[in-house]
Formats: C-alpha cells, structure tokens, sequence
C-alpha cells in the first residue's frame, strides 16, 4: 500500500536522512523510531507512515506483518526568492521543497 506527501516545505536533502533511517524496518517500529528523532521531517514522514498503514487496513492487510518496502524523498518545485546584496546587485534564494512517498509491502 501507498501514501504519498507533496510539496513538503523542507529540503529533500534533510528529508533523506530520515527516510534511510526507516527503510526495509517494520512499519510499527519504523513509528516509534520516529517518535524519537529529533528531526523536524519525522512528524509529516510519522503520518505519511501512519497512512499508509490505514490504507493497507483497509485493503485487509495484516498491520503486524508490514514493513517498509520503498521510500522515496524526491525533488519538488523550487521557490525562487531574492535577497538584495551590495551595488545594487541581488543573490538567489532556492526555497526547496519535497514529495515524499511510503510504499508498504507483506511479509
């Protein structure tokens, strides 16, 4: 089962660390890792879990035997902004954003 959350407001570079923390981990403990990193990405990626979870409910699976099949954390569009510097000159500011999806599978 699937869950996907886009245009997440944090660099996908960031995100990344977390995802590696809970790959191939069962989706139970994979929560409770969570609930214990010190990360700001580990609340959105706890829910995106947790709905992936419900959704395999729903499709009869059993909640005990799902672990963390694929995770990916990709790229999202760019806000672009721009910070006055000196002479008259200005510096770009990438504001980057992520999508991240929770693939589950049975084992």
């Amino acid at each position: 089962m699937k869950a996907v959350l886009k245009n997440y407001r944090q660099s996908p570079r960031k995100v990344r660390l977390i995802a590696d923390l809970v790959r191939g981990k069962n989706a139970n403990e994979a929560l409770t890792i969570l609930k214990f990193v010190d990360k700001r990405a580990a609340g959105p990626f706890a829910k995106v879990i947790a709905s992936a979870i419900a959704n395999a409910k729903d499709h009869g699976k059993n909640v005990d035997k799902l672990y963390i099949k694929r995770v990916a954390v990709d790229k999202a569009p760019v806000l672009k902004r721009f910070m006055p510097r000196a002479r008259g000159s200005a510096s770009r500011i990438n504001k980057r954003n992520s999508h991240i999806s929770v693939e589950l599978g049975e084992k």
